[in-house]
């Protein structure tokens, strides 16, 4: 049976702690919310969905799974009192953006790390997570991390922790991007005299399609862009007008500066 530690029980934290309980991975009794804070302690334990402690409870030594779900800055001195409780063949688990695991094992003394990148859609178990792990964390333990993470969506193991800069760029910042352009969508609705409602419905239904339409589907991007554009028609007219101002590379340039800015921020 496992014995979870989630350090940290803000939104995402909490996100595991529900989809762990639902999907039967980890009972309440087995489920350790760290917190420091007096008041938030008093709002977890209302919630009654799992044993609320501190980073320096000895309980924390029973678990064979540790989620590091803070904020990267408030890691340096939560792993002071961390380091002393830890099981030495636990595995952790990170979401802290952008601190790598070298990072980590140096400040818990502790070998076996998993990073990984969850993004928005996790909220409704439709997320996207990458991960990868310390060179000597065992299979087994990857598999059961998987697992895990596979309760809030879809997961992506990776061999190369560098690769993860660039999945933040994608994946991680990527719900961003397509509500940007869902939002525009609707303004050009309501500019070409449609209802905002009304715009929004057709907007986001043709996103939905489309997206299941090349889930299920067997052509290639290329190949459905063509199957909806026709010579002289009202598709090529917009997509003239996206090439004409090179929108391809401006979302090339803008997820490369995405991924520069995580390589900025890492912290090692």
């Amino acid at each position: 049976m496992n014995k979870i530690a989630i350090i940290g029980c803000g939104n995402m934290g909490l996100i595991y702690a529900n989809s762990f309980l639902r999907y039967k991975i980890v009972t309440k009794e087995n489920l350790l919310l760290v917190e420091k804070n007096t008041d938030r302690q008093q709002s977890l334990s209302a919630m009654n969905i799992g044993k609320v402690v501190t980073t320096d409870d000895k309980a924390i030594a029973d678990c064979n799974i540790l989620i590091l779900a803070v904020k990267p800055q408030d890691f340096k001195e939560l792993s002071q009192s961390l380091k002393n409780v830890i099981n030495p063949t636990c595995v952790v688990l990170s979401i802290m953006a952008g601190t790598e695991m070298s990072f980590i094992q140096s400040a818990l003394n502790h070998q076996f790390i998993v990073r990984a990148m969850p993004n928005l859609p996790v909220e409704i178990s439709m997320g996207m997570t990458a991960f990868c792990a310390s060179d000597n964390l065992p299979h087994d333990k990857i598999m059961l991390v998987e697992n895990l993470l596979s309760t809030t969506g879809r997961t992506l193991y990776l061999k190369e922790e560098k690769q993860l800069n660039a999945v933040t760029a994608l994946s991680g910042s990527g719900p961003a991007y397509f509500f940007y352009f869902m939002k525009h969508l609707v303004n050009a609705g309501v500019k070409m005299g449609l209802d905002e409602h009304v715009s929004n419905i057709l907007a986001k239904q043709t996103m939905l399609g489309a997206f299941h339409l090349i889930n299920n589907g067997q052509k290639t991007l290329d190949e459905y862009i063509t199957s909806v554009s026709s010579k002289g028609g009202t598709t090529e007219a917009a997509l003239k007008t996206f090439n004409a101002h090179d929108m391809g590379e401006v979302i090339i340039k803008a997820l490369q500066n995405a991924e520069s800015r995580a390589e900025e921020l890492s912290i090692k």
